[in-house]
């Protein structure tokens, strides 16, 4: 059938309706449908095909589907109302699972992703003529005469609902001999595990309704994997319209089918389902180095092999492939004699055949490592995912995740009722600053003060950024609370001549309304812009370095200066340090707390000072909490201290 001769042969006998609203796409595409069709009417929207179909005698029809007045599902589906004998095919430029499973519902013959290639249209037009001659079959012999092809998976079940006839197909898919079912009760028979509404809606359509029931199926087989089917299931009616029996015509399309359906469905029909997550590690890293086309090799090769990883005692019915590297493996546990500790034996014993292994490509040989992270029992897919998110911020290799999807649930209302906490505030501007005081060490005076976010609580309890900041900057509201520490700040100044340190990280730097409102308060404050210091911390990452180095030399042209934060804390890339031009560095609190009982902090302190001095930069230390700490640092020339030795922070008083 799929001889051209033969195709143009069936298909010149048929009228089509084609319907395309783009005149471009409609005028190519007609130069290779007039090869094979004779009689075409054309429709230039859904409206104008739906005028058209009512008009014409119409075989078939192929059909985009965006389109001006009415879609092409839409006037399928009236089409369909009225008319279930006419052929569907689709050419669109959407592959969304939403329009497949609809055109499915519809009886669609093919789905077509624009552009379409040639050699696919001819062989999907062989596979409809194919049809066509069924079709014709179909007619000739009234209601039917073995309507079946080399694809279709088919089975006849008594108006009682037993089985009467199954083909090969059937059986092999089903993984049930016929003897296991010629005689049988259908739904009994194959262990039928379809939701109860869907086969309420399917017995009422063919057997109260009498009519035919389209749609897709889920199955599971006698070896408990899942399948799902394009299902067409027709009543067969004598001469007085009564049930003689009801045939199904069926079609694989577990392949096309979301992996993620697939396990979700799998892990429901599981008496106790255990997922497996393996996650091929350090993924973005190798996309960014071998590129995407051997990115996407590496992952094909990889799901090849990977069940030559997993150990015998492993008894794999399912693995799905999912996205970005990730891959499923599900089992029911009743059918795994180990115990905890021998299944973690077992997966240490997969992941170190997969990094023993090499995944060749070509003439070259990749090295893939990878983390796992399993549940089983209940949330089992929602625990292994919560596992996997914890595995990439740890330095475990495997973790075992039941429970901890509870745990995260817990964790994210507490997230919730501090974003309320928050979302109050705010409302009731009750997102203040207390100021901490910063002291001259040579003279023991307050020469600056440093600004710091404090929450007012329905309580009227006084509350940390500890207890609320870092889930702010997870919300939306993080910027309205750094608006107002802006504003609280620079409200600051008029009440003290000091300095006025502001800190500002580099998610608010990289706001352009933060920058913004920063540059209005200057513009508003300019005779005082001089008092404040712009404080940053040493060791954050920037997702956009030459807009913060922008924002530094803009308010340093404007009096402000720049402090760097927590000096010391982690890696210091002293050559973008010195980009900045800061005029301040802030010793780390951890090296200062230490600096009474520990060399190492005491060295670290004094390198920095001498750095700093040299680079004409001042030196503040944080966390002076007592006169031995605070004589140290005299000693090395440290030029300011902030501590509660001499001050907690609080409300700044008008001096």
């Amino acid at each position: 059938m799929n001889d051209l001769k033969q195709i143009v042969s069936t298909m010149s006998g048929l009228k089509l309706l084609y319907v395309e609203d783009d005149a471009e796409v409609r005028t190519s595409t007609l130069q290779i449908l007039n090869d094979f069709f004779t009689d075409i009417v054309v429709g230039v929207d859904g409206e104008d095909g739906l005028e058209k179909f009512y008009a014409n005698k119409i075989d078939i029809i192929i059909t985009d589907i965006a389109m001006p007045r009415m879609s092409g599902l839409e006037m399928l589906e009236k089409i369909y109302a009225t008319n279930q004998d006419v052929l569907f095919l689709i050419f669109s430029a959407y592959n969304e699972e939403e329009f497949f499973l609809k055109s499915i519902k519809l009886g669609v013959e093919a789905y077509f992703i624009k552009p379409v290639e040639f050699e696919q249209f001819v062989q999907i037009l062989g596979k409809t003529a194919k049809k066509v001659e069924a079709l014709k079959a179909h007619e000739q012999l009234l209601q039917y005469n073995e309507i079946i092809n080399y694809s279709a998976i088919v089975s006849v079940i008594s108006p009682d609902g037993k089985v009467k006839y199954v083909n090969d197909a059937f059986c092999a898919i089903s993984g049930y001999d016929r003897e296991e079912l010629i005689g049988k009760d259908y739904i009994a028979s194959t262990h039928n595990q379809q939701e109860a509404s869907l086969n309420e809606e399917i017995w009422h359509t063919i057997k109260e309704k009498k009519s035919i029931w389209r749609g897709v199926t889920k199955n599971v087989s006698k070896q408990g994997s899942i399948y799902y089917l394009d299902s067409t299931i027709k009543p067969i009616l004598d001469h007085n319209a009564e049930i003689v029996e009801y045939i199904a015509i069926r079609h694989d399309i577990t392949d096309v089918m979301s992996p993620l359906r697939q396990l979700n469905d799998y892990i429901k029909t599981a008496k106790i389902p255990m997922v497996i997550l393996i996650k091929i590690d350090n993924f973005d890293n190798i996309e960014n180095f071998y590129g995407q086309d051997i990115l996407q090799d590496i992952e094909e090769s990889f799901a090849k092999q990977l069940l030559t990883f997993i150990p015998d005692a492993i008894s794999v019915q399912n693995i799905f492939t999912l996205k970005d590297g990730e891959y499923a493996i599900a089992l029911d546990k009743v059918n795994l004699l180990e115990d905890d500790e021998g299944i973690e034996a077992l997966l240490y014993q997969l992941q170190s055949q997969v990094e023993e292994a090499k995944i060749n490509i070509g003439e070259l040989d990749y090295d893939v490592a990878i983390g796992i992270s399993y549940a089983y029992g209940e949330n089992v897919l929602e625990n292994a995912k919560y596992g996997m998110k914890l595995l990439q911020n740890s330095n475990k290799q495997i973790i075992f995740a039941n429970n901890l999807a509870d745990k995260e649930h817990l964790q994210a209302l507490e997230n919730i009722r501090i974003l309320k906490m928050v979302k109050t505030a705010i409302e009731n501007n009750k997102i203040i600053s207390y100021f901490q005081p910063i002291i001259d060490n040579k003279t023991q005076e307050i020469v600056k003060y440093e600004s710091l976010v404090r929450l007012v609580d329905e309580n009227d309890k006084i509350l940390a950024p500890f207890f609320f900041l870092d889930v702010s900057k997870q919300g939306k509201y993080y910027t309205a609370i750094t608006s107002m520490v802006l504003d609280n700040a620079f409200s600051a100044l008029k009440l003290t001549d000091k300095d006025i340190s502001i800190n500002l990280s580099a998610l608010d730097i990289e706001k352009e309304a933060i920058r913004e409102k920063f540059y209005s308060l200057l513009e508003t404050h300019k005779d005082s812009a001089k008092r404040i210091v712009v404080e940053l911390l040493e060791d954050e990452a920037f997702k956009d370095f030459e807009v913060i180095k922008a924002f530094i030399q803009k308010v340093k042209a404007l009096g402000v200066k720049i402090a760097i934060d927590d000096f010391g804390s982690g890696y210091s890339n002293f050559e973008r340090l010195l980009d900045y031009q800061p005029d301040i560095l802030k010793i780390d609190a951890t090296l200062v707390k230490n600096i009474a009982t520990s060399n190492f902090s005491f060295s670290t302190v004094k390198t920095m000072v001498i750095f700093a001095k040299e680079q004409n930069m001042q030196v503040i230390a944080e966390y002076v909490e007592n006169e031995e700490i605070y004589k140290i640092l005299c000693s090395l020339d440290v030029d300011y201290s902030q501590g509660y030795y001499f001050g907690k922070p609080d409300a700044l008083q008008k001096s």
